[in-house]
Parts: C-alpha cells; sequence; structure tokens
C-alpha cells in the first residue's frame, strides 16, 4: 500500500516496488555561475541543504552524489561520489542507482530549489497505474524533455553501465532506449502553471529571480497572515 505522506510503496510485503529513496546531484562544473552551485547560499542554508531537508519530509531515505563529499558532516543521508568519474550527470543517476536499495528513485539536480510534492505524489500514482512497468518516468517539455525531477528504476543500471563502454554520456541517449513513461507539458502544468519545479539556477542572474520569487512568496504568504487575523 502506498502512503501518501511518505513515498513508500510495497506489493504484498516485499520491496519490488519499493519508491522511498531521493538521490540529489550535486557535482557539476558551475562553469556559467563562476562557483559551485551546490554552495549557493538561499538564506540561512544552501541550496543543496534545502532540497535535503525538503525531501526528506518526502522520502526517509536520502542519498548525495557530489565531487565534493567532504564539506558535507551529514549522518542522517547517504553521501558519495561517482563510481565512474567524466560521465556528468549520468554518472551520478548511475551512482545513486547503485547505492539505493529502492527500486524507483526520485531524482533531482541540486540547483532546481523548488520541491513540488504534489507533483511528486502524482508521478508515484501513474507509476502504480502503469503496473510498474516503466523504467523511468519522465517530463516532457514541448519536443524535449525534463530530465531531472523525474524518477529512474535501478532496472536502468545495465543500461548506463553499457553506454559508459561506448563512451555515451547523454541522459536522453539512455532514455531512448528505455521504457518511459511520459507525462505531457500541459499535464504537468496543472501542477506547476509558470514551469518553477523545473527551474535551474544557472547563473547570477538566475539566482537574482529566485531570490526575488521568494521574497514575493514571502510577501504574499505574510498578506495572507494579515487578511486571516481581520
Amino acid at each position: 500500500m502506498y502512503n501518501m505522506n511518505r513515498c513508500e510503496f510495497s506489493e504484498s510485503g516485499d520491496n519490488m516496488y519499493s519508491i522511498d529513496t531521493a538521490i540529489v546531484l550535486a557535482g557539476g562544473n558551475s562553469k556559467r555561475m563562476g562557483f559551485d552551485k551546490q554552495f549557493i547560499d538561499i538564506g540561512s542554508i544552501s541550496i543543496t541543504e534545502h532540497i535535503i531537508e525538503s525531501l526528506k519530509e518526502l522520502f526517509p531515505n536520502v542519498i548525495l552524489v557530489t565531487n565534493k563529499p567532504q564539506a558535507y558532516c551529514r549522518k542522517d543521508i547517504e553521501i558519495i561520489e561517482d563510481i565512474y568519474k567524466g560521465f556528468g550527470p549520468l554518472g551520478g543517476i548511475h551512482a545513486g542507482l547503485m547505492k539505493s536499495q529502492s527500486q524507483y528513485n526520485y531524482i533531482l539536480a541540486c540547483d532546481m530549489p523548488y520541491i513540488n510534492k504534489d507533483y511528486i505524489r502524482y508521478m508515484i500514482k501513474r507509476l502504480e497505474e502503469s503496473k510498474y512497468t516503466a523504467e523511468a518516468v519522465i517530463t516532457k517539455y514541448g519536443q524535449w524533455i525534463e530530465p531531472f525531477n523525474a524518477f529512474y528504476s535501478k532496472a536502468l543500471i545495465p543500461r548506463i553501465e553499457a553506454g559508459m563502454l561506448a563512451e555515451k554520456k547523454k541522459i536522453s541517449g539512455l532514455l531512448r532506449m528505455a521504457e518511459v513513461l511520459y507525462i505531457e507539458e500541459e499535464e504537468a502544468r496543472n501542477f506547476s502553471p509558470d514551469w518553477n519545479m523545473f527551474m535551474n539556477i544557472n547563473t547570477e542572474k538566475d539566482l537574482m529571480i529566485y531570490r526575488a520569487m521568494k521574497q514575493e512568496d514571502m510577501y504574499g504568504a505574510y498578506q495572507a497572515s494579515n487578511i486571516n487575523k481581520i
């Protein structure tokens, strides 16, 4: 039975279709930002710590794949590095799936600060409706795809490793060979009309926009609380 508050599911008491792990990828080059994005300050904590804390509300297990494990002093999550270096995000997905005990794993990049919990639950519902035949749940953006804020199955590990042997590094190439459950953009926008749940902070300008949006959110919440007091 699926737990709507925590992302946990088991079939007949086993872990065949377990969905209780989130994997956060934090290890890119951050060339456009000019400094390591995993340490972006978004208030009292870094963007990566913010994401971890948000995901812990949904997932019992969180795995952080980072190129700087020494920078994190946490005992409540798994902190690992890529097994095979030089494969970019695909290497992080591989390492996370290898470490995870869950069949299906929610995967997010560390520069995506908006966690849409309702959409995460919806993706799990779609997996359940598909009888767990998919190897990934991916959202479309027009003719493109959103590779993160997505679910990946451990069943993809052999495909990933075969691609690595052929020096293939693109996630899109992996997904073209996989059984993917695609969610159309129109459907996904019901949960995020402004597409914030796929927002990446890649540049200083992106960071300024995010901070401005957060200020607006805080002001809106303040106004709403005052109205309720009237």
